[in-house]
This record gives C-alpha cells, structure tokens and sequence, in this order.
C-alpha cells in the first residue's frame, strides 16, 4: 500500500517523467539530428559575430583578380602569360610564397599553340610562312611552368568525383604520433588538378575545396585528405606554411579518447607543420575563428601589374600570397559565420592568419558529456523546486539558471577559445519544466468536473449550428490537399478609382467581380476572398473535384470572354461618360499543386482559407501577365493537364520573392482552337521562334515573330514584342 502511495504520489511522478525526458533527450543529443546541429553552429556563429577574431597584422597578402582586373585585362581565363607575369612580380617583391585559388586544368588556347590549330583549321594564304614563325614563340603554358618553377608555389586541386584527371602526386611527408589517421580523414577519390607540366614546377600542392561538409556557411575545413590512392594530402592554406618553414612533411597527432564524432574510437587531436601546433576536431577538419574581411589584405592583379616597386614593396616582401578573385562572374563567393560573403581565396588567407595568430577554437572530447551533465542537473532542478515554490519562482529560478549557463558559455569562447553549447541544455530543461508544470496543472484540475465550453462565444454566429453537430471541426489548422490556385486583378485599377468617386467605384467592382465570380463557381471553383479588384480563388476544396486544372483554365478563359462582353455592352458606363475610361483589362494566374487548406486564422477568429507556397507562385504568376503580354498565364504544373488547349510557352520567368524561375504558358484558347489548321501553324512557327531566340539568331526570330503574328488570332503583338525584348533570357534561365 505505501509502494501505491508512493508511485500515485503526483511529485514523484512527475520526477519520473522527468527522468524518462531526459533519457530520451540524451539519447537524441547523441544521435546529433541535423536540427541539434544547426543550433549548435548558429550559437557559435553568434559568439563569433558578438566577438570575432582580431587581426595581428600577419604576413599575408591576396593578389585579387577582381572587376577591375577583369575590365583592364579581359574575360576569365587570361592568358598564362599574364598569369606569369603576376608570379614574376611577386617573386621580383620578395614574395615569401605564391598560392593559387586556381586550377589550370587545360592547356591554354590564346598561345602559339591554339593559333596553330586555328590556322590548320582553315586555308589561309602563306599558312606555311606564319605557322614557323608562330612555332618560333615559346607556348604560353611552357612561360607559365617556367615562372612557376622559380618561385615558391603552391597549385591547388578540388575533389570532384566525376573527374577522370586521378590524384595528384605527394609532395610532402606524413608522420603520425598515435595510429595512423587516414581511416577518418576526409575522403579524396578524385582530383581536378592543374596540368602535368604545373604540378611538376610546383614545390607544394594543396586541396582548395571549402565548404565539402555541405555546409552554406563555411566553418570548418579538412586540412587533411586521405586519398584512394593510400596517401595524404594537406590544404593549400597549410602547403604555404610548409613551404616558407622549408619543412619537408606534417605531423599528426591522434588519440582514441571519446568524442563528439567519435566515441571510443580513433580521433586526431591536433597537428604540427613546422613551429606551428594546432588543435583540430576528431576527422582533423579545423575549427575557423574568423576576423572581419579587410580591403587592406587585397591587391588588385590590376594594381601588381602597373604599379611602382616602391608602393608594392612594402606590401608583398616576405609575405605569403594567395592568388585568387572576387570578380561576381567567377563565382567564388563563400558566407562565413559573421554574416560577410567572401571571395573563396579569403577563406585561405584566414587559414593561415588563424595559425600564425595561434587564435583557435576548441571542442575538447569533455564538452558533450559536460553539456548533458548540465542539462540533467538544471531539470531536475527545477523540476524539484515546482512543487513546493509554484510555476513563478520556479520560472524566475529557471531563468537565473539560463543566465549561469549562457555567461559561463560565453566565458569560455571569450577567454579560451572553448566551445560548449548551452541552447539544447535550456531547451531541454525548458521542456521538462513546461511539461512537469503543465502535468501539475492537469492534475489539479482532474477534481473540477463541469464543462468548458469558452470556445463557442469565439464563432462566427453562422458556423454554430454546424460546428455544435461536428465540434471536432472547432480547431486551428488544415490539410495539404491537390489544389489549383487562381488570382485575378484588374489592369490599371489605379487611374480607374482616381476618376471614380467612391461610390462609383464600389458599383463598378460589383459589375465586374459579381458575374466573374459567377463563371468560377459554375466551374466548381470556390472563392476564397476578394483583394480589392482581385480575386482569389482554388479548386479541389474542400471537396474533390474532378480534373481541377482543366475546369479552373476553362473558368479562366471564360472571365476573360466575360469581361469581353461586359466592355462590348458598355456595362460599365467608360465610354458614355467623359471620364476617358477605356476598355477594362483583367490578367489571370494559375497554378497547381499541394497546398494546405483548411480553418486558418487567430483562436478568436478564423476562415476557411489556403496557404503555401502554391498559393505565392500563383499571385506571383498573375502579377507576371503584364510584363509577358498576355491576360491569362498558367505554371507548368497546370498546363501540363492542359496540353489539348492552346497555350504558348513564354520561357521561364522570375517571379518576385521566389529563387528561382518558373516556366509558364500563355493559355490562348480551349480544345477547339487547338485543333484548327491555323494554330498547327502558330505552335510550330512559335517553336521555331523559340529556338532562333535561343541561338541568338535575331533575323530568323524577326522574320518568325511576324510569321506567328499573321498565323495567330488578335492580340499576340505585346506578347511577341515582349517574348523577343526579353526571351533569350528567359529561355536561358531554363
């Protein structure tokens, strides 16, 4: 009887019930989701933005190939030439070391040898006369692997498994204090790397990939890689560190202490080059402690090429130098945890300044299981003191904890550089505190016996009677379900209310939206709200209807014939008065797929309504009708139940707010029109515009654009107009 008592005792079991929490808690931070992580990373990139690391001015310079380089020199790539003319001059300063961010992975076709090959290519007079002369002048790779020879330089290759180039050659030693860490570094099955004769002149080569880890923003990097050909590779950043040292190889140090990654297993602590210690997570990736991007460590490529010694010196002599660009079209731009996009050579740079600062961030194998330590302590805590101090000082106790943990994380990244993650220890105890509060309240309650019907007064007065038949549907929320979705908004409304009084203009809405609303809901569609001059509208809710795309087009189609003949009829009364109203213009948007519908609203007020990204492209799409010339527009997802109708492709548009395009239909005409002789011709003609568009071919697409005009019914002029103006833009974002 006192083991019933004990176990029914509510304090107790709510103490059990905590216990259970955090065993499944414990159990979910070692399994580390995706969603833990992510956490974890946003709380460092925090500290790092409150905090970040402060440059010493250390000997590091980047040679930036940048707009301006690009405007004074030409596209990307340049010559070698001109890429051997930057190694010279850095070597000419008294640069320390030179490292590219770059591959050169072809041979170059703007020297001797790529002229040759043009001239066999055709029959030029005295081809025989110009091509000695031409094999007189040293290849352009040949000045380059020369140049590189000379100097210190450190060539970059990129992991990319669909490269057929294999791996590249060693060019340093590996020593291992502990056992040998290749079974847990960073896989390399293949390498794009530069060509042969390069990596035979280079005395360092190093791996540039950042970001491998699938991560948007960069914060740890391998620095090293275990190839499939049994042997290990270092970052570029680290081949620079090497090679000013002259020291012939790395050391790595590893351990078989538990970890985060790594539990019991082997796991590398840390790694020597040179003079140089430094800590790295259990794979070997490093930790970036980043310092804001400075335009004092650039040099544009520009600048070294035309610029004095005297102003140069000074800022490349016993300097470690990376080559690398920001120009935007090269697209090598990276986000670091402060915010900031960089050009990839950046990252680098901050590889080695990290090093030669000695600023680095640590994860040591204690931090996981000090974290889960904190977490039981603080729930348990609180959990303990509910029942006896009440749900505010328990709260007020739970936020001073939350404070503690916090600072004291704070702390440790401030003073050493230590990361230990406070977020999933105040959410869990969060948790638990919420739950063990919400389960004394309910349980306090269970003697109260009357019942609650607070819900009813929040109702609108015309779903009472349903809702009291079905009070299953008195709650927030939806379904996703198949929908079509159309917008419709009237063309120019503005100038239209400026001439209007209000009261003409609330009379001119309901002549217009009262009969379109009619055509929607004789095709099955239902409306969901009026916007103004807009209406919204979705198919397939909330009962199922039977090829909704097709019935929502068909309505889309017959709006437009409506508004047609309310303009012939002068319904609206533009062309009797002296107001010098025209014609009035509708543009229509649909757009089909999963969207959620359902009871949506505040717990006071709610309607039956639609969200969801289906619901954004498709308003997206009908304030797109405008700009593409045609009133009716319909996303590949609706026209593709549609292919019967006659529709036009009008390529792919960027709609506002959406990352990327969508290919959308001009929607002519039903079935019938379809299966005339004249729009067999207007589809095919408008397929061959398309594709002189493409091809850049302006007088085909001229001559077809005409073509398309004659061949289709009134009203294509703005649509071809601005097909042409902006299609070849359109079609290559396909």
């Amino acid at each position: 009887m006192a083991l019933m008592r004990f176990i029914k005792n509510p304090r107790i079991l709510v103490f059990l019930a905590a216990i259970l929490v955090l065993a499944g808690a414990r159990e979910l931070r070692l399994s580390d989701p995706p969603l833990i992580a992510s956490l974890r990373d946003l709380t460092f990139d925090a500290y790092q933005r409150i905090k970040p690391r402060q440059p010493l001015g250390q000997p590091i310079r980047v040679i930036d190939i940048d707009e301006a380089s690009i405007a004074e020199y030409g596209q990307w790539p340049w010559p070698r030439t001109r890429i051997a003319q930057i190694v010279d001059r850095v070597r000419e300063l008294g640069g320390a070391c030179i490292a590219f961010d770059i591959v050169f992975s072809e041979p170059d076709r703007t020297g001797p040898a790529g002229m040759l090959a043009e001239l066999k290519a055709r029959q030029v007079p005295g081809r025989d006369a110009l091509e000695k002369m031409i094999a007189s002048i040293p290849d352009n790779d040949s000045v380059l692997a020369q140049s590189i020879a000379q100097s210190p330089t450190v060539l970059g290759f990129f992991n990319d498994t669909r490269s057929n180039q294999g791996l590249p050659e060693k060019k340093a030693g590996f020593a291992f204090l502990g056992a040998d860490p290749s079974p847990i570094l960073f896989p390399l099955h293949a390498a794009v790397m530069s060509l042969p004769m390069f990596r035979e002149a280079a005395e360092g080569s190093g791996s540039i990939s950042v970001g491998v880890l699938g991560d948007e923003v960069v914060r740890r990097i391998p620095m090293f890689l275990n190839g499939d050909n049994k042997q290990q590779y270092a970052a570029m950043a680290l081949e620079t560190l090497r090679l000013v040292q002259g020291m012939p190889s790395y050391t790595l140090k590893t351990t078989e202490a538990s970890g985060e990654y790594s539990a019991g297993q082997l796991a590398m602590t840390s790694f020597r080059v040179g003079q140089f210690e430094v800590p790295v997570t259990e794979n070997g990736d490093l930790r970036l402690y980043f310092s804001h991007d400075d335009p004092a460590l650039y040099i544009s490529a520009k600048d070294l090429l035309t610029a004095s010694d005297e102003q140069l010196a000074p800022l490349v002599e016993g300097h470690i130098v990376f080559v690398g660009t920001s120009a935007a079209g090269l697209r090598d731009i990276r986000i670091t945890p402060l915010g900031e996009s960089v050009p990839g050579v950046f990252i680098h740079a901050q590889i080695v300044d990290q090093i030669l600062s000695g600023a680095f961030l640590n994860r040591p194998d204690w931090a996981i299981g000090a974290e889960l330590a904190t977490m039981f302590v603080a729930s348990l805590l609180l959990v303990g003191i509910l029942p006896f101090a009440g749900a505010v000082v328990s709260g007020v106790l739970g936020a001073v904890v939350g404070v503690i943990l916090l600072a004291g994380s704070w702390y440790a990244f401030s003073r050493h550089g230590i990361l230990l993650d406070p977020v999933f220890p105040l959410l869990t105890a969060g948790i638990v505190f919420l739950a063990a509060t919400i389960f004394n309240f309910a349980y306090s309650e269970r003697e109260k016996r009357f019942v609650r019907g607070a819900f009813q007064r929040y109702i609108a007065p015309d779903l009472l009677k349903k809702l009291e038949d079905h009070p299953e549907m008195l709650r927030l929320g939806g379904e996703i379900r198949d929908m079509t979705l159309m917008f419709m908004d009237v063309r120019g409304f503005t100038p239209i209310s400026e001439k209007l009084t209000p009261e003409e203009l609330v009379t001119f809405l309901n002549q217009l939206l009262s009969p379109l609303s009619d055509v929607i809901l004789s095709h099955e569609g239902a409306i969901d709200k009026y916007i103004g001059d807009s209406i919204m509208a979705f198919w397939n809710a909330p009962l199922d209807v039977d090829d909704h795309r097709t019935k929502s087009v068909r309505a889309a189609l017959d709006m437009i014939a409506t508004v047609e003949q309310l303009n012939r009829d002068d319904a609206f009364g533009f062309k009797a008065s002296d107001k010098g109203l025209g014609d009035v213009q509708i543009g229509i948007g649909v757009n089909s797929g999963d969207a959620c519908v359902g009871n949506m609203g505040s717990s006071s007020r709610f309607n039956y309504s639609v969200v969801g990204d289906t619901v954004n492209v498709a308003a997206r799409i009908e304030s797109s009708c405008k700009a593409v010339g045609w009133p009716v527009l319909a996303s590949e997802e609706t026209a593709s139940a549609i292919r019967d109708f006659a529709l036009l492709e009008a390529g792919s548009i960027a709609l506002k707010g959406k990352s990327k395009p969508a290919k959308l239909f001009a929607v002519i005409g039903d079935e019938k029109m379809a299966q005339t002789a004249e729009w067999q011709k207007l589809s095919q003609t408008h397929a061959a515009f398309l594709a002189a568009i493409a091809k850049g071919n302006r007088k085909d697409a001229e001559r077809l654009k005409r073509e398309c005009l004659d061949a289709g019914p009134a009203g294509l002029d703005h649509f071809y107009e601005e097909l042409a103006a902006s299609g070849a833009g359109r079609l290559a974002a396909e």
